[in-house]
């Protein structure tokens, strides 16, 4: 079959790719999700705080997503659900599998990348001891919680203060088990200053900065860890161990954008990022092949993965009406000091207005954002009170600003980073 657009994914960020590319005009749409209903990871988010930005109300991860889904009921975008995506072709073929259509190569004239992030794993950071049950990532204790009813443990270690890590901490208290510690190896959290006040300090569970669990201990399931203090290049101290006597580890360490697709069709990946390498309409290396949401970096809000998902949308629906082409006239932009990625990586000379999207490496207190071009010389700053890599930070640059620049554009930092 042959579509104008093929969205590869139908979470957040592909329900609003495919909504703004219906109503800029893109009248033939497919989304194909592998799971059994759109919705994506917000699904089993069953906390609040999701919606402030776009909605401009606070809504649960499935009322966000049901908001989206309500909104494609009322075009005639198609969707299959329970269907996976094997491989893309350069000329933007989709091969799919399902049980309802069996094997079908499905052609595009243009094709949005959405598939998310998946989680880091024990294996993946090398955790030592022995390797009984009871150990899972934080995600997938939240989908057997929220999702399949079951409760993974009574009494529990996270490992890892990313924000999903946080928010389990919490549900798992108010459903009964007994959180004992959440233990990070940073020396500060991963997860949103709110997470950590609304999780942590309101049910009194302890986090510990520059720790790690240094041995799981256990017979047929979890009966122990070990959690030592680490030093600067992260290496265990030796007599901090503190044992704590569990069932249960959940493994919050870090999500990795979901690009075997876009390896596989040979797109540009940033190895910062782990993901695409996109121009400001969220387009790759590959004219027609556009990218959006966790697959190009990791967020911190659903509200900026929609946003970031229309713009993408909106750009695959002029690409398909043949009203915006592809400009070679890109400058790049650059991580400086302090700074772990910029996305977008390209930029157009013509560009109206930019928003660059971007983590900082360390916490500053009050600091200065810096923009200069090829040649040294400062086009921007921008004061904050504060930065920390666990909230992303942007920035905006109008055409003014950028038509001044001279080659690339690197972003940095002008501050002390806290020890």
């Amino acid at each position: 079959m042959k579509y104008d657009l093929i969205v590869v994914g139908g979470g957040p960020a592909g329900l609003a790719a495919a909504w703004a590319a219906w109503n800029r005009g893109c009248r033939s749409i497919c989304i194909v999700e592998r799971d059994r209903e759109l919705g994506g990871i917000l699904n089993q988010c069953i906390h609040n705080g999701f919606g402030l930005h776009h909605f401009k109300e606070e809504l649960t991860g499935p009322e966000y997503a049901g908001r989206f889904i309500e909104l494609l009921a009322q075009t005639g975008v198609e969707t299959r659900t329970d269907a996976m995506v094997l491989e893309l072709t350069p000329n933007r073929q989709v091969h799919v599998v399902s049980a309802a259509h069996g094997y079908e190569v499905l052609e595009a004239k243009a094709v949005v990348l959405a598939m998310g992030c998946r989680e880091r794993t024990r294996g993946a950071i090398a955790i030592p001891g022995t390797r009984p049950a009871g150990v899972f990532t934080a995600g997938a204790a939240q989908r057997y919680l929220n999702i399949e009813g079951y409760l993974v443990g009574k009494r529990v270690v996270i490992l890892g203060s990313g924000d999903i890590g946080l928010i389990m901490a919490r549900r798992m208290t108010l459903e009964g088990a007994k959180v004992l510690a959440c233990v990070e190896v940073l020396p500060y959290s991963g997860g949103l200053t709110r997470n950590i006040v609304q999780c942590l300090h309101d049910f009194d569970i302890p986090l510990y900065l520059s720790h790690t669990i240094t041995d799981i201990q256990g017979h047929d399931r979890v009966e122990r860890v070990v959690v030592a203090q680490v030093d600067s290049d992260r290496r265990p101290i030796p007599g901090t161990e503190m044992t704590f006597d569990c069932d249960t580890v959940l493994l919050s360490v870090g999500l990795i954008p979901e690009n075997e697709l876009s390896r596989a069709v040979g797109l540009d990946i940033d190895p910062r990022t782990n993901g695409p390498v996109v121009r400001e309409t969220m387009e790759t290396s590959l004219p027609g092949v556009f990218a959006c949401g966790n697959v190009v970096h990791v967020h911190d809000l659903v509200d900026f993965v929609t946003a970031e998902s229309i713009r993408a949308g909106e750009a695959a629906a002029a690409f398909c009406q043949a009203t915006a082409g592809s400009s070679s006239a890109l400058r790049s932009t650059v991580p400086g000091a302090g700074v772990g990625y910029v996305v977008p990586q390209r930029v157009a000379l013509d560009t109206r207005e930019v928003s660059l999207f971007f983590r900082v490496r360390a916490e500053y207190g009050a600091s200065k954002i810096l923009v200069t071009d090829g040649e040294g010389t400062r086009i921007a700053a921008f004061p904050r009170e504060r930065l920390a890599p666990g909230e992303m930070e942007t920035i905006r640059l109008p055409h003014a600003l950028l038509d001044k620049a001279r080659g690339d554009l690197t972003v940095s930092i002008e501050g002390s980073a806290k020890q």
